[in-house]
């Protein structure tokens, strides 16, 4: 009796979790006010028996997942709705990300509002058999707690390392909850390909046969899984890209970002720059950097005269009007 009710519990578990699994996950777009705002929606999915859209707020770069109920969206073709929101910082960011899509690395936007005396910090968080560099978040928190609450932080996230990282990636979304963190979840593709003795024209997303459309959308599938809601930004893994996987991701309607100032390699940052570290323990010297960094602008940062900077907001701030 006692194996049949185990059973029955077992059963009962995994039809749960199907029911809770994301479904008929595909690029779906339209043009919507809602909020009094232009939205286009770019997804669109079904859980637990309601039909969802995932969609970006072209004037502030937010994406919101609501049920497609609540939104009276118009289908369009992806090039009627750029011209149609032509104007808007998203379309204007997304066309100058194509602008800058023929270098083999740091295609898109590098730099964020040239104004701010401050920084936008991203992390890496590649495939790892490393755990997560906590020391990372937690100077963040202890530097500007006091005078910036929450911390904004853009969190280049690939597939693979949310498989092997589930605790990790808990105590982060512990951090906001907790309101230490605010945190952009960026798209650093599933797997995140890499070998190191084959030339970068043939490795990342460049290596032959790579299905992109599994990169992107299975990347967002697991975000949704785990509770996250997905920005519209994406990292290249290794900042490596061409011209036509640029027009690829931006035809997902998402933003290729780079980084001016990749620290582990030297790079210095400037007011406005948007910063590139890895903390997935694979990289301890751009940690280290970064602390230094910290450390360094501890008497601003107490004058907020030097701040952290919400990836969304900069880049928005930088194509706005």
């Amino acid at each position: 009796m006692k194996t049949f009710i185990l059973l029955i519990g077992l059963l009962v578990a995994i039809q749960s979790r199907a029911q809770e699994e994301v479904r008929d996950y595909r690029p779906y777009y339209a043009g919507a006010t809602y909020n009094e705002s232009d939205v286009i929606v770019l997804r669109s999915f079904e859980r637990l028996g309601t039909r969802y859209f995932f969609m970006v707020d072209c004037h502030t770069l937010q994406t919101q997942i609501i049920p497609a109920k609540n939104v009276k969206a118009k289908v369009d073709s992806w090039s009627n709705l750029k011209d149609r929101y032509t104007t808007t910082p998203y379309v204007k960011a997304l066309t100058a990300a194509q602008s800058q899509s023929f270098a083999l690395q740091d295609a898109g936007i590098v730099h964020g509002y040239p104004k701010e005396h401050g920084i936008t910090l991203t992390v890496d968080l590649c495939p790892s058999h490393k755990p997560l560099d906590r020391a990372v978040f937690t100077a963040l928190i202890a530097e500007f707690a006091k005078i910036e609450k929450p911390v904004p932080v853009a969190l280049s996230l690939s597939g693979r390392f949310m498989l092997t990282h589930l605790e990790d990636l808990h105590w982060l979304k512990s951090l906001e909850a907790d309101g230490y963190l605010k945190i952009t979840w960026v798209n650093h593709t599933y797997n995140h390909h890499y070998e190191p003795q084959v030339p970068l024209q043939e490795n990342f997303l460049l290596k032959p046969g790579t299905d992109i459309n599994f990169e992107v959308l299975e990347t967002e599938i697991a975000m949704i899984t785990q509770g996250l809601c997905p920005s519209v930004f994406f990292r290249f893994p290794g900042l490596v890209s061409d011209n036509a996987i640029v027009s690829k991701i931006t035809g997902f309607g998402l933003l290729p970002i780079g980084s001016d100032a990749w620290l582990a390699k030297g790079q210095q940052s400037a007011p406005g720059s948007i910063v590139l570290i890895h903390g997935n323990g694979n990289e301890p010297v751009g940690v280290s950097d970064f602390i230094h960094l910290l450390e360094s602008k501890k008497d601003f940062v107490l004058q907020k005269e030097w701040l952290m900077y919400d990836l969304r907001e900069s880049v928005a701030h930088e194509f706005e009007d």
